[in-house]
């Protein structure tokens, strides 16, 4: 099926992009319409569509801002949403957004399935469903047959970049990227939002995702990302990751100290990091005590959610292998992706859990062995070189 259309594969390709809204005043604008909506809601928290805008927009204070708070107020909109109506398609679809928030996946599909059995929009359950089945890797033949004809129905950055994404889990780095970009270049929209997004994705893309990451690149697409939302943190944190790798220490602080407060325990995590590397010690072991409560913080609530964050901080500056091995293994339980196989046998094999390090690869190589992104995966490399048996 014809998609993505022949894009120019020069960089320049970035300067080509519309203009956005300032990302400040946007970012402005979203903290006044957020309290707007809370107002509303407490006035009334059943009338139509206010609970629902605050599930958007506390999404996007999450997403791009770092403030996980905003997952406890949303846990309150539903306590409340249930004391004021509690029998509805709305509370049960809410609830299912919530929960798929936080991963917690079963108990998403489950109000998913009362929400549409009480009314609520087919579109939106089926919407809901496949975001689900992405993240937790199941039916991706489906999924991707269901994405690709969204795309080609709709051509919109919404349906595109869930394609992009599920392109890179599978392992087609190049349509991935050309599907990225194909959102960029339809999107007709001036929220700065949506356009950081796509260029963090990118960035991850070839930062992260790809085999062999290619940095600079990955870079470009993070401080693009920055350039539309300058308190983008996930953006930050991932290009002062490059810098530090790279020994540009000084710049990998000067993104990181500004959002340092933001809620979001991987900023000082990284930060301590920064601060080991250019030997400032007992600043350094501040913030990683700042890390290791805050992550300990958020999984006492929200377990499901940062398990895998959890576990690649404890198997790394965290110091903790027995630690990380048990949130990996729960996050593998919860959605057995290509991503949380490998993390569960690497952090099996750091912690001296050999047995445990051959079943998890059994059982990757049973789910996952026929895909290409298997095989381009570090344990299907291990396994083609003879490495392990």
């Amino acid at each position: 099926m014809a998609l993505i259309k022949d894009l120019p594969e020069s960089p320049d390709f970035l300067m080509e992009l519309a203009p956005a809204t300032d990302g400040e005043i946007a970012v402005i604008n979203l903290k006044s319409a957020l309290q707007a909506s809370w107002n509303r809601f407490w006035r009334d928290p059943a009338r139509p569509g206010v609970a629902e805008l605050i599930v958007e927009q506390e999404q996007l204070a999450a997403q791009y801002l770092g403030d996980l708070s905003a997952l406890d107020r949303l846990e309150t909109l539903v306590n409340q949403f249930i004391r004021a109506d509690a029998e509805s398609s709305r509370i049960a679809l809410v609830q299912a957004q919530f929960a798929s928030m936080t991963h917690r996946f079963a108990q998403a599909r489950d109000h998913a399935a009362k929400a549409e059995l009480l009314g609520a929009p087919s579109e939106t359950i089926s919407r809901l469903s496949l975001s689900i089945d992405q993240a937790c890797g199941t039916h991706l033949d489906s999924v991707h047959e269901k994405r690709r004809r969204m795309c080609a129905e709709s051509e919109s950055l919404e349906d595109l970049v869930p394609l992009g994404s599920l392109l890179a889990d599978l392992g087609e780095f190049t349509e991935a990227d050309r599907t990225y970009r194909r959102a960029l270049q339809v999107y007709q929209d001036v929220s700065p939002f949506a356009v950081a997004w796509v260029c963090f994705q990118l960035g991850a893309l070839w930062g992260e995702v790809v085999p062999e990451p290619e940095l600079n690149r990955a870079a470009q697409w993070y401080r693009k990302a920055l350039d539309y939302l300058p308190c983008y943190v996930k953006a930050r944190v991932h290009l002062a990751e490059i810098h530090s790798s790279c020994g540009r220490c000084g710049e990998a602080e000067s993104l990181l100290v500004p959002v340092v407060n933001c809620g979001d325990p991987e900023v000082a995590w990284r930060l301590a990091d920064v601060m080991n590397a250019t030997g400032r010690f007992a600043e350094a072991e501040a913030q990683l005590q700042a890390a290791r409560t805050g992550f300990e913080a958020l999984l006492d609530k929200h377990e499901l959610a940062f398990a895998d964050h959890g576990a690649e901080f404890y198997a790394g500056s965290g110091g903790n292998p027995a630690r990380a091995f048990e949130l990996a293994q729960l996050n593998l339980a919860n959605r057995p992706t290509l991503r949380a196989f490998e993390q569960a046998y690497a952090t099996a094999t750091a912690a001296g859990e050999a047995n445990a390090a051959s079943e998890i690869l059994a059982a990757a190589r049973s789910r996952w062995g026929a895909t290409m992104a298997f095989r381009l995966s570090f344990l299907g490399v291990l396994l083609s070189e003879g490495a392990i048996t």
